[in-house]
């Protein structure tokens, strides 16, 4: 009897789940989502691959390449931060396969366009579904990740810095050998990536029905009011520095390929490979950062990031052909290392703003290198390119604005738990 009265007395006691500080990380979802990442970002890399052979076969001149550029990356940029902040209000999991379709379209209308004007309205449906995957994926990192965040969101980016790495491989053995119809392969990738999408648009309405309004509240840090001015001069600072590694990056990935064709006689795909070497490398660095984060904080990896590729930037320009391989190799891995790194910082900075952050920083980082794009074809159209490439080697030196950001034992103190 007395069992019985405790066991009634311990009973609601009992059905309360015990209030876990370490959330589950869901790595199916993690890597399905890093998947899709893969596959919309090696779409949007179709439209640097196929540049060259866009203005081979159209006439077109630096400004008006940098314009297809800055077509596909405004347009995420300029939606990425409208997206995240209508989904912060009202999740829409089933956005995710709608955003593909977009992409499917603007690549099936790549692959056939006869005109200039058609690719810029391709780019264009393939920029508005890189804005709607962007920010609602890095949700769902953010949600399969658990307590794992930093790891989830480096999972998910490595996906699309891996996507972006194809580029120059798709040049080689794509573009130059098929043209321009060569796209039309992609729209299987497209295809595909709606497939999965589906799959992880189930699990996250069924997250959202299992974690309502009220309980994602639960838990969400806020920061100090009387941090205010603080918090807007970091997020000021950080989009700046965001702004100097999309222009570097920018300059390197498109820019580049011309100047060592132009310096060393080399043909397209000789040239590409470099770029292969310096995209890969990021992608293994996007991977490396967030777990480097952890350990050594978020805003050391960003310092790291920016200024530690400062010195062999600077020498890129003046390399020979075997030592350029070496220094992209190397500044790919530095340089975009805190990519996944300055979404975590952002959300830390602003908590509970998972999509609005997500894609402000994200998007930005889009649009500044969309800007980056059409600003430094112009310049090379009006100055010599080896001259623009010497000047975009000194942007990493901004890096050193870093020591303005709130260090992350800085932005805890000021973080307080909402009840």
């Amino acid at each position: 009897m007395s069992l019985q009265t405790r066991t009634a007395a311990d009973g609601p006691a009992l059905r309360q789940p015990p209030k876990a500080d370490v959330k589950p990380t869901v790595f199916r979802i993690l890597l399905a989502i890093s998947l899709v990442h893969l596959f919309n970002d090696t779409i949007q890399s179709v439209i640097p691959a196929i540049l060259p052979i866009l203005k081979e076969t159209m006439q077109l001149n630096y400004t008006q390449s940098g314009i297809i550029v800055f077509a596909l990356n405004m347009t995420a940029s300029v939606m990425q931060p409208v997206v995240g902040l209508y989904s912060d209000r009202k999740p829409r999991p089933y956005m995710l396969p709608i955003g593909m379709g977009f992409t499917f379209l603007g690549v099936l209308g790549l692959a056939i366009a006869p005109n200039y004007t058609l690719v810029l309205l391709s780019v264009l449906l393939i920029g508005v579904g890189s804005a709607i995957f962007h920010p609602e994926g890095s949700r769902v990192a953010y949600m399969a990740g658990g307590s794992r965040r930093g790891l989830a969101q480096s999972i998910f980016q490595v996906g699309g810095n891996s996507g972006q790495s194809l580029a120059s491989v798709m040049t080689a053995l794509v573009f130059a050998p098929l043209g321009q119809i060569g796209a039309i392969w992609f729209t299987a990738v497209a295809g595909i990536g709606i497939a999965v999408q589906l799959f992880i648009s189930r699990w996250y309405s069924g997250y959202v029905a299992a974690n309502p309004p009220a309980a994602r509240r639960n838990g969400v840090r806020v920061m100090d009011r009387k941090r205010k001015k603080h918090i807007q001069f970091a997020v000021v600072m950080l989009i700046f520095l965001v702004f100097a590694r999309s222009w570097y990056h920018a300059g390197v990935t498109i820019y580049y390929p011309f100047y060592l064709m132009e310096k060393f006689s080399i043909n397209l795909e000789q040239a590409q490979l470099y770029i292969f070497l310096f995209a890969a490398a990021g992608a293994v660095g996007t991977f490396m950062g967030g777990p480097l984060s952890d350990k050594f904080g978020r805003r050391n990896v960003i310092f790291f990031s920016m200024f530690g590729a400062a010195p062999l930037a600077l020498i890129l320009p003046y390399a020979d052909a075997f030592w350029a391989y070496v220094i992209l190799l190397i500044n790919g891995f530095i340089i975009l290392s805190s990519f996944s790194v300055s979404v975590v910082y952002a959300q830390e900075l602003i908590p509970g703003k998972i999509g609005t952050v997500s894609g402000l920083i994200t998007g930005l980082a889009f649009g500044l290198g969309a800007l980056g794009a059409v600003a430094l074809g112009g310049l090379i159209d009006k100055y010599h390119l080896q001259s623009v490439m010497s000047w975009v080697s000194f942007l990493p030196i901004i890096g050193l604005l870093t020591f303005f950001l709130p260090g992350d034992r800085k932005l805890q103190e000021w973080a307080k738990e909402e009840a």
